[in-house]
């Protein structure tokens, strides 16, 4: 037997646990070609949010009363596919579930890794940092120089992008996070300042500033302006960033997780209109469209790692039971870095 989280209802506005339901399926028997896979770590990401919805998107939606998807990595228990054997280490797509019963041409072999959990091929050795990587040079088009604001800065993708921009030579990197902790952490990863856009009065940075509004508080943290936005966020961080950025500034749209679950239309940005004079570029992205970055960026980051300059942080959950929580506080923002369910 495996178990599984499967999509009970689609969410109305924010999503609640009764959206999920946790089941129990007979694992079939693999055919050729397949591997039986014992999932150790699952990825949940807030494009996942997205997927609920019955509506076309860049990935089809997820179908009522069948087992949700998404990154995982686990073990090999069985395999019928030549070139894989039991105890082999994969990352694969079929999450949300204990065990996988997959083809072996949609999985892919990592190595065990020197003093990392297997949970890092989720996080700051897969999507995520390639996320930050091809969003960051590829997409914005950074220069060394740039002054970049990331917003939703002390999640998974946030904080590798701001490390990022640092180690290639940014003038200054600012950093949006959702409460104190987070924004001492961001300076702690080497952010130049950082500010609690859910706090009107903490703002925190190597200087210190009064604050209020977000455009008031990025305005604070970047006097000079800023070159690149990193968009994790939208709304009024993305009406703040477009006010701040000078001219020929670039924006990566990453992600616009202030509106996943608002049921009306979203207010800002409402100065939409500035780009034209100032020539901004803005540009969305999906990071499957940049797949041939991955070895590069592993190379990259694995020598950032080792060196000590880029360092991540997990959240972790234990428990599949547990998986439709940590989706959850994904959304209210409770993780700091990578959210991860341990199976």
């Amino acid at each position: 037997m495996a178990r599984q989280i499967t999509l009970a209802s689609r969410p109305v506005g924010w999503p609640t646990a009764d959206n999920f339901a946790l089941v129990e399926v007979d694992t079939p028997a693999p055919a050729e070609g397949q591997l039986v896979v014992r999932n150790l770590f699952m990825s949940v990401d807030p494009y996942m949010r997205g997927r609920m919805n019955d509506v076309k998107s860049y990935v089809p939606p997820f179908q009522l009363g069948q087992p949700l998807d998404g990154g995982a990595v686990g073990e090999v228990v069985e395999s019928r596919a030549d070139g894989f054997g039991p105890g082999d280490l994969v990352l694969h797509g079929l999450g949300w579930r204990d065990v996988a019963v997959l083809d072996a041409r949609h999985v892919r072999k990592v190595a065990p890794l020197d003093g990392l959990s297997p949970s890092a091929y989720l996080g700051v050795l897969g999507m995520t940092s390639l996320t930050a990587y091809a969003g960051l040079l590829d997409v914005a088009e950074f220069k060394p120089g740039d002054a970049v604001f990331v917003s939703g800065a002390a999640g998974a993708v946030g904080s590798i992008a701001g490390q990022i921009a640092k180690l290639k030579g940014a003038s200054r990197v600012i950093g949006s996070a959702g409460s104190a902790e987070k924004v001492a952490h961001l300076l702690d990863l080497g952010f130049d300042a950082a500010f609690n856009y859910k706090d009107a009065a903490g703002e925190r940075s190597r200087e210190p500033q009064g604050v209020q509004s977000v455009a008031q508080q990025l305005k604070q943290a970047a006097p000079d302006g800023i070159d690149v936005y990193f968009d994790n966020v939208g709304g009024d961080h993305l009406e703040a960033a477009i006010s701040s950025l000078n001219q020929h500034g670039r924006v990566a749209l990453c992600g616009a997780i202030a509106a996943y679950n608002d049921t009306a239309p979203p207010a800002a940005p409402r100065n939409l209109a500035l780009a034209i004079g100032k020539r901004l570029t803005l540009r969305g992205f999906i990071v499957n469209d940049h797949s041939a970055r991955m070895p590069e960026m592993v190379a990259e980051i694995s020598g950032w790692l080792r060196d000590g300059k880029l360092s991540f942080q997990e959240t972790v959950v234990d428990g599949l039971d547990n998986a439709p929580d940590a989706f959850l506080g994904l959304l209210r923002g409770e993780n700091t870095g990578k959210m991860v369910v341990r199976i």
